[in-house]
């Protein structure tokens, strides 16, 4: 009797054992957090905001009316366009592992990416719903080639554009973001021999030591040397520098820039992936180098003109959330308020002095506003995330705490990130208009651009009268 008791003893002991055990296996599946996921559901709303309908407003009060529609059409179009190309294979080109400069082709069509399938953020354990994720970076993805709309506006084929933005996509937009973004996150970094091991997968430019904590590199550098090169090679609207080609809508214009300054938020403090107090850093940096970069530009502009104006109003504030963009997350309030008050000043002098000195037509001074903005906030996110002058550091997830900073090596690994986006998105561009030339033609023809896009391309107009 005692040895049946015994046993039974013992066998309800190892059953006892087993479920318990189970139950510690089964906590260590990384659930997402329900807070996490909702804010990266609302920021992947925010953004789509930014491009439908905020840049298709800012762009389509800057041009004529007899364009409106098709710059409406253009981004609209372009953001389809994206974000069907990144479902079939810019997702796996850009985030998986492959080489230091494309992803490889194991999550095309999202292939294995379930509703269960979750993500790394930046904080070790912790992680969100790969799905939410995916469709993140699809605006991202949406959004910079739309960017680029804006330097060759009112005179470019609607088919040759979409044909641009597919190259484009695919050879420039993909690559920075593999290079700038992708790495095996931060559970891999267990240690100083897996963290060498983890960081020799991941992208060419976050193996430099670059830092972008929303876009700088990847979205606007990126898309203004597209614009710029385009708005050479397209050539200048007829009749530039000898008629009219004031804005039709400034209404229009500063609606557009309020949605873009709203977007935003989705933008720059979605980048954190969580709801956390760095998101809250991101969402407060944005929000003073915003405001900084508007009142900068309208009063630099009333001193030298006399009287501010909407239009500057407006374009500072895209300055400062351009420069603010990779900065967001590792400056602090100061270092935002410093970046917003540079980036307003000097982006006003990107769209005037620059511009001529350059001697393009670049519409709606995309280089100016997103070039000369994204370089002075990518290489300043390396002065002021120095912990020293309050910004957040870079954290060292082998040691789990932010590691030690050097201003210097932080500034030359930017630098790196600058200087390799201007020249792979200059000669992925440069290939893809002239290809789309030869095949289809750039420019539409003098007859048909007099009588304006909207028409002439589709047949309809913004306006009736």
């Amino acid at each position: 009797m005692k040895k049946s008791l015994a046993f039974l003893f013992t066998i309800v002991t190892v059953m006892f054992v087993v479920i318990l055990s189970g139950d510690a296996f089964a906590a260590d599946a990384l659930v997402p957090n329900k807070g996490d996921t909702s804010w990266m559901i609302v920021a992947t709303v925010l953004v789509s905001l930014m491009t439908i309908p905020g840049l298709a407003l800012f762009y389509g009060g800057l041009v004529r009316t007899k364009n409106m529609l098709s710059v409406l059409m253009q981004v609209f179009t372009v953001f389809s366009l994206c974000m069907v190309l990144w479902v079939i294979y810019g997702y796996s080109l850009a985030f998986t592992e492959g080489n230091a400069f494309f992803g490889g082709f194991s999550k095309i069509l999202l292939k294995g990416i379930t509703p269960d399938s979750v993500a790394a953020t930046f904080t070790k354990g912790v992680v969100i719903p790969e799905l939410i994720y995916v469709f993140f970076q699809a605006t991202f993805a949406a959004i910079t080639p739309a960017l680029i709309l804006g330097a060759f506006a009112e005179r470019m084929k609607f088919s040759a554009v979409l044909a641009f933005i597919a190259l484009w996509f695919t050879f420039a937009y993909l690559p920075i973001a593999h290079m700038v973004w992708y790495w095996a996150g931060p559970d891999a970094y267990t240690d100083a021999a897996a963290g060498a091991t983890a960081g020799a997968t991941a992208g060419f430019l976050f193996q430099k030591g670059a830092i972008d904590f929303a876009g700088g590199t990847v979205v606007h550098i990126n898309a203004a040397i597209a614009g710029l090169i385009g708005a050479f090679m397209v050539g200048k609207r007829v009749g530039y520098g000898k008629e009219s080609m004031a804005p039709h809508s400034l209404t229009m214009t500063m609606v557009g820039a309020s949605l873009l300054w709203v977007g935003w938020f989705g933008f720059n403090a979605g980048s954190n992936l969580e709801a956390n107090g760095m998101a809250a850093l991101a969402f407060g940096n944005t929000m003073t180098a915003t405001a900084a970069a508007a009142l900068s530009w309208l009063s630099m502009e009333w001193m030298l003109k006399g009287k501010p104006s909407m239009l500057g109003a407006a374009s500072g504030a895209v300055a400062g959330l351009v420069a603010i963009t990779p900065a967001c997350g590792f400056v602090g309030i100061g270092g935002a308020l410093v970046i917003g008050l540079l980036a307003g000043v000097i982006c006003l002098w990107g769209v005037n002095g620059l511009k001529r000195m350059l001697g393009a037509d670049d519409a709606l001074d995309v280089f100016g506003v997103h070039g000369v903005g994204g370089m002075l906030g990518a290489l300043l996110t390396g002065v002021f995330a120095n912990p020293d002058l309050g910004g957040a550091g870079v954290y060292d997830y082998v040691a789990n705490k932010v590691g030690e900073y050097s201003t210097s090596a932080q500034v030359i690994s930017q630098l790196w990130a600058i200087g390799t986006t201007i020249v792979w998105s200059g000669l992925v561009s440069v290939v893809a208009y002239k290809l789309v030339d030869l095949v289809i033609g750039l420019r539409m023809t003098e007859e048909e651009e007099r009588e304006g896009l909207d028409t002439s391309s589709h047949g309809e107009s913004a306006y009736k009268y």
